[in-house]
């Protein structure tokens, strides 16, 4: 029975809303106070083989709409977000633990995504090549690949789905995605707004379940043509790999560790306030949150008693308790986590500037912390901490700055605080990663590319280069007769 509020969560099978045909559940957790507030269905092969034979008629259906009434029903989708924006951000707080303003910014922003995609699925053009012969016609066409399987993390239980989603309907493509069993009730309520707008049944399609089993069965089937996952790098490269197997195009999110390099000439008061509430957001649980802070060594001292001052001044608590400006981990396994990290920056000579500790004994709150003097062989500068942890170390060289920031496989996001316009050539030319925010926090806006290189994963979710891999190009050539 579901409490405080909350919703169980269904299955959303052929337009329907569902109970797994086992009527197996899980149990879903509010990370605020370690309680069950609720329940997913827990869907087995039979609900996957239905879902993905409903995807299967729902492309045949969808790929004959028209890309301006595929624009219109994407459109009063996002109409639908913003008018349950409040309860679906309620319902995301509640089982993410994220302050309820940070969960009102991201359904919102979801509803600009979704209207940005509904038009640019308007200007997918071909072209007409010219031909050799007058008697000849070239022409380049773009058609929906066909049905796709998505995969999405838990720490922004909407934002990660409407991107994936609206790149395939507004392509024409089908739908199915496994959300997170962790935060299931708010992409629920993201995929209701487009059923309610008109997408014909099978068009979309949610599961949950086992993860494994979800992605062993959907990826090789022979009706799935596109995979779409974020997540971290080890699952990536195993999803990526089995969809390699059989043919299947591919997009991938993947864990980043993104630095931050504070240049000599920065704004210090600046590039404190904006890469710390960069890295406090969503309690650091962020793929593109800075991690690793390479601040020059005549103005370290002074950047980092200005985020230690902004830590201190981060008012953790239950995401609905207003004022609440950092909420608790979204798991158990996040605390452990934390502890190690924070375990291995000690037995290596880090220095705790603040924070460090776990807040209280119910809900799976972590203090904001700073570290300092942090020596390169700790695991926080290596793997990625995804919590309240920001690590600085010093620098007196700009090259030794990006050559630290390239040093790790990943690639996903880096940020820089400079006033030299020669600076900013030299990192836009020589950083290793997708995306780069300059003297700004992050900005992904949908028009922008969003995505990562290396072991940071492949493809984007912004930006026109997004809709590429939902289409297939197909060369016609016709001769006169």
């Amino acid at each position: 029975m579901a409490i405080e509020g909350y919703v169980d969560t269904q299955l959303l099978i052929n337009g329907e809303w569902c109970d797994a045909a086992s009527g197996k559940t899980i149990d879903v957790v509010n990370p605020a106070t370690g309680k069950v507030i609720g329940t997913v269905a827990h869907a087995g092969i039979a609900d996957l083989e239905q879902a993905v034979s409903a995807a299967q008629r729902g492309f045949e259906i969808w790929r004959k709409v028209p890309a301006h009434e595929r624009a219109a029903t994407m459109r009063k989708a996002a109409t639908l977000l913003r008018e349950r924006g409040q309860t679906i951000a309620r319902l995301m707080t509640l089982e993410q633990g994220k302050p309820l303003a940070e969960s009102r910014i991201e359904v919102l922003a979801a509803a600009d995504i979704i209207e940005w995609f509904a038009d640019e699925g308007r200007r997918v053009y071909g072209r007409v090549v010219p031909s050799r012969s007058l008697a000849v016609q070239q022409l380049v066409v773009k058609e929906p690949v066909g049905p796709v399987a998505a995969f999405t993390p838990w720490n922004f239980p909407v934002n990660q789905v409407v991107r994936k989603l609206c790149a395939a309907l507004t392509t024409g493509c089908s739908f199915i995605v496994k959300a997170p069993e962790e935060t299931p009730a708010s992409p629920a309520q993201l995929l209701r707004a487009f059923a309610d707008a008109g997408v014909p049944a099978g068009v979309i399609g949610l599961v949950y379940g086992n993860p494994a089993e979800i992605s062993g069965y959907l990826i090789p089937h022979p009706a799935i043509r596109k995979v779409t996952f974020t997540g971290s790098t080890p699952v990536g490269k195993q999803l990526a790999a089995l969809a390699g197997q059989h043919m299947k195009r591919v997009t991938m999110e993947l864990g980043g560790h993104a630095p931050v390099i504070v240049a000599e000439d920065a704004d210090v008061e600046l590039a404190a306030r904006i890469s710390g509430g960069a890295k406090f957001r969503n309690a650091g649980q962020v793929c593109i949150s800075p991690t690793r802070f390479l601040v020059h060594n005549s103005i370290r001292e002074a950047f980092q008693q200005a985020l230690v001052k902004q830590a201190q001044s981060i008012k953790v608590g239950d995401g609905l308790t207003a004022g609440t400006t950092l909420g608790p981990l979204a798991n158990a396994r996040r605390l452990s986590a934390m502890a190690s990290v924070l375990s291995d920056a000690r037995e290596k000579g880090a220095t705790i500037a603040t924070g460090g500790e776990r807040i209280g004994s119910e809900g799976n709150f972590f203090a904001p912390t700073v570290l300092t003097d942090v020596p390169l062989d700790a695991d926080v500068f290596n793997n990625e901490p995804f919590g309240p942890i920001a690590a600085v170390r010093g620098f007196d060289s700009l090259d030794e700055a990006i050559n630290e920031a390239n040093r790790l496989p990943y690639g996903l996001a880096g940020y820089a605080f400079t006033r030299s316009f020669s600076n900013v050539h030299l990192l836009t030319q020589r950083l290793e990663v997708g995306m780069l925010w300059i003297n700004q926090p992050a900005t992904p806006w949908p028009e922008m590319p969003f995505g990562g290189v290396k072991d940071s994963g492949y493809g984007s979710e912004g930006g026109p280069e997004s809709l590429e891999p939902y289409l297939v190009t197909k060369s016609v050539t016709v001769t006169a007769v």
